[in-house]
């Protein structure tokens, strides 16, 4: 009110806000009871190379829920790339090049908070679509600027989704609910991992540049492009910085390794940063608030693993790195050497290495004790106990599951009608 309003005026007004809103505030917090009443929190692992999503627990034994179909609309999507002659040839460059000679149908997933459909990124589709839990069919479609969606990003409140257009170096955000788009910005070459900061107000992107070629010998590293964390600000989607991590490396005596960005994590706090990169068996420590790299682990190699580098998955060494709700403990996926391991934070010892078939990702389990890992190569998920760093349970999923995500159906779902 102005300076100038009588003060009993005021008192009025406070108390009529307060008649209003407490009644609202209460009805809120009881819809709010009733509606996490009704949800049951899973983890949706995407099988990418047969385009299906299974829905498991999130704790325990990590049972199957159920199993979405999410290329519902296969037909269609094939029907429109095989009638552009430029789509098709990247329709197929994607599966010779990053498919390994696969379709990559299910790259990234995450539910609606109120769990009637999960959102899923589909790179040879090159689009987002929200497909119904109830039904299975597709809700909305979004195709992203041009021939390739990748990984996405989850705002803290659940609202909106991210997704990198891997070939148009565009990041796109999405309403989770409708697919419309509230926003883009201009990232490096290839992007690829997105991250919103815990507090919601930033969201970093990693890209990786060119892994297909085999121009692999570190001094042919420029080759791969131009790779940098583009940094904005979540609210209007503006950049607020770049950080380039090649300057960082050699400041940190790190000249031989790549700056192609792969999975990353913040610690709780958001003051560190863990992220993965080209080639190397193991992670760097960034300080948020120093702008410098603070500590690297290389972790072991497996003896079976090949040293020609060409022979590494879209060069990949290690992908997949996730931190327990304390921060206490790192989980790293070792892809290229088959094994995953719990990492102490603070002395950066690792446990012991939990055999894996080409571990894809690393994630936290609902209650946060276990890490979750994708076995691309046996088509499973296994858990560790991020306490004893010993593996727990391992269960079975489809063709080359990637992207593992906590999520929530509604309770007593067990897959779409097929009435």
């Amino acid at each position: 009110m102005p300076a100038s309003t009588p003060r009993h005026l005021c008192s009025i007004a406070a108390a009529l806000v307060l008649t209003v809103t407490a009644p609202a505030t209460a009805a809120t917090a009881a819809t709010a009871r009733d509606t996490a009443a009704d949800l049951q929190e899973v983890m949706f692992v995407g099988n990418n190379w047969d385009g299906t999503a299974d829905v498991i627990r999130s704790t325990g034994d990590f049972a199957k829920v159920g199993r979405i179909d999410v290329i519902p609309d296969r037909q269609e999507r094939l029907a429109e790339i095989n009638a552009d002659p430029i789509r098709w040839i990247y329709y197929q460059a994607i599966r010779d090049t990053v498919g390994e000679g696969h379709d990559q149908f299910a790259d990234d997933m995450y539910s609606t908070p109120d769990g009637s459909a999960v959102v899923v990124s589909r790179p040879s589709f090159a689009d987002v679509v929200s497909i119904d839990l109830a039904t299975g069919d597709v809700n909305w479609r979004f195709p992203v600027a041009g021939y390739r969606a990748d990984h996405m990003a989850l705002s803290p409140d659940g609202t909106r989704v991210a997704v990198s257009a891997s070939t148009a170096n565009t990041v796109h955000v999405l309403d989770i609910e409708t697919g419309r788009q509230l926003g883009s910005f201009a990232s490096g070459d290839k992007p690829h991992e997105n991250i919103f900061t815990r507090d919601g107000k930033y969201l970093w992107n990693m890209s990786i540049g060119e892994v297909n070629t085999a121009l692999d010998e570190p001094w042919l590293d420029w080759t791969k492009g131009d790779r940098h964390i583009t940094v904005v600000d979540a609210a209007t989607y503006k950049q607020v910085k770049v950080i380039d991590m090649r300057q960082r490396l050699d400041d940190a005596g790190l000249t031989d390794f790549s700056d192609a960005m792969r999975p990353a994590v913040f610690s709780p706090d958001d003051s560190a940063f863990y992220f993965q990169v080209s080639f190397f068996n193991g992670f760097l420590e960034y300080d948020v608030a120093t702008d410098s790299i603070t500590r690297v682990k290389t972790l072991p190699k497996n003896p079976a693993t090949s040293d020609d580098r060409t022979t590494w998955v879209n060069d990949s060494r290690d992908h997949g790195i996730s931190v327990n709700p304390d921060g206490t403990k790192l989980c790293i996926a070792a892809t290229m050497d088959d094994y995953a391991t719990v990492v102490d934070r603070a002395t950066l010892e690792e446990g012991p290495l939990v055999t894996a078939a080409k571990p894809y990702w690393a994630t936290v389990s609902g209650d946060g004790k276990e890490c979750v890992i994708s076995e691309s190569g046996a088509d499973r998920i296994t858990a560790i106990d991020f306490a004893t760093g010993r593996r727990t349970a391992s269960v079975p999923v489809g063709d080359h599951p990637q992207r593992v995500r906590l999520g929530h159906v509604q309770a007593g779902w067990s897959g779409p009608s097929t009435g």
